[in-house]
């Protein structure tokens, strides 16, 4: 399966978390980590789900980027 996964660089570290798993989250020191941490707890999430007899919810969320205008 393929879940989004948000990143965000705070001062001093950087979190991440899957909008589709609440509670799914990691934080890093740096993005790769926090890349390598979210893997992982993504995998143990579902894992404590699977376990619990809870279904998996498949990925829904979608990411775009979008263009803005600032105002002069």
């Amino acid at each position: 399966m393929r879940y989004a996964v948000v990143i965000e660089k705070g001062p001093t570290s950087f979190g991440a978390y899957v909008p589709d798993l609440p509670g799914c989250v990691a934080v890093a020191k740096t993005r790769a980590e926090a890349q390598k941490l979210i893997r992982e707890a993504i995998a143990f999430h579902l894992e404590g789900l699977k376990e619990d007899g809870q279904p998996i919810p498949k990925p829904a969320a979608k990411v775009e980027y979008l263009e803005v205008s600032i105002p002069a």
